[in-house]
């Protein structure tokens, strides 16, 4: 079994893990606003 899980994580690590949660919501809102852009892009206009 992993250890590591009964142990509580350290500060740094608490820290990394916030570092990379806020690192993704920011990438996935960049990628939804480029994909609505994209799809404003592509719709026909007339």
């Amino acid at each position: 079994m992993d250890r590591r899980v009964s142990k509580a994580p350290s500060p740094a690590e608490l820290e990394r893990q916030q570092r990379l949660a806020d690192a993704l919501r920011e990438n996935l809102r960049k990628r939804k606003a480029q994909a609505r852009e994209s799809k404003a892009d592509t719709r026909p206009k007339g």
